[in-house]
């Protein structure tokens, strides 16, 4: 469905920090200036949202700004009516929850929708936990796949880890994903008990906090030790 209309905002695709490390230190100014003079935000959570922007600059008045949240629940109806401001002349931000916007979240239908109406959309700037995963892992970097979370389910997460390993022994492309922090031990201990031996296993946690955890060796090294990593934002790599 397109919306015609003469006037038009743009949609700034704004990164968040990944945490412990000055807004200064992760962003352009340009991010700043974006933020400080955009009174509506469309968010996956509200209260993260106002406590990401108000560390951006503390004399923001976060009760002049407008929050619409998108999440799983969200209808397509909803996002429709979203985009009206932008469609009416304002600018909107969307703000992910950590890192960049629509990178396994649900802010690639907005900016369809913007695409859709012929509204302009700007990345801004930002840290993405997948990217610094990567270039920090010493496996592929010419060649690799993100798949966002794995199944729920333990025996369809067992068959993805298995064609990720497969996939990456036969391509040598990395194979990277993410879980939700309270499974990341049920993943690791099934790719110690699954997995080749020589297959090689990169484990990146808590990316930019004091006590980030990166770590590449194979499968047969990492039987020897057991990470840190329960309840912790973590990106998995997988390399053959």
């Amino acid at each position: 469905m397109v919306i015609k209309t003469n006037n038009y905002g743009i949609l700034y695709l704004i990164p968040s920090d990944l945490g412990y490390v000055k807004p200064e230190e992760q962003f352009p100014a340009y991010n700043k200036s974006i933020i400080e003079r955009t009174k509506l935000f469309i968010v996956e959570n509200i209260r993260s949202a106002r406590r990401f922007i108000k560390s951006i600059d503390r004399s923001i008045n976060i009760d002049d700004l407008n929050f619409y949240e998108l999440n799983k629940r969200t209808s397509e109806q909803e996002a429709l009516q979203y985009i009206l401001p932008l469609l009416e002349g304002k600018d909107i931000g969307l703000i992910s929850e950590a890192g960049p916007p629509c990178i396994a979240d649900p802010g690639n239908f907005i900016v369809q929708l913007c695409h859709e109406n012929n509204i302009r959309v700007e990345p801004l700037i930002g840290p993405s936990s997948i990217l610094l995963a990567l270039i920090s892992s010493g496996f592929n970097g010419q060649s690799f796949c993100f798949h966002g979370y794995l199944p729920i389910d333990k025996k369809e997460r067992l068959n993805e880890i298995k064609a990720l390993e497969k996939k990456a022994r036969q391509t040598h492309q990395t194979q990277i994903f993410m879980e939700t922090p309270y499974r990341n031990i049920q993943v690791y201990e099934q790719m110690l008990q699954y997995c080749e031996p020589q297959t090689r296993l990169c484990i990146a946690a808590n990316i930019t906090h004091p006590d980030a955890y990166i770590k590449s060796m194979d499968i047969r090294a990492w039987k020897k030790q057991k990470p840190d990593i329960h309840k912790k934002p973590a990106i998995f790599l997988l390399y053959g």
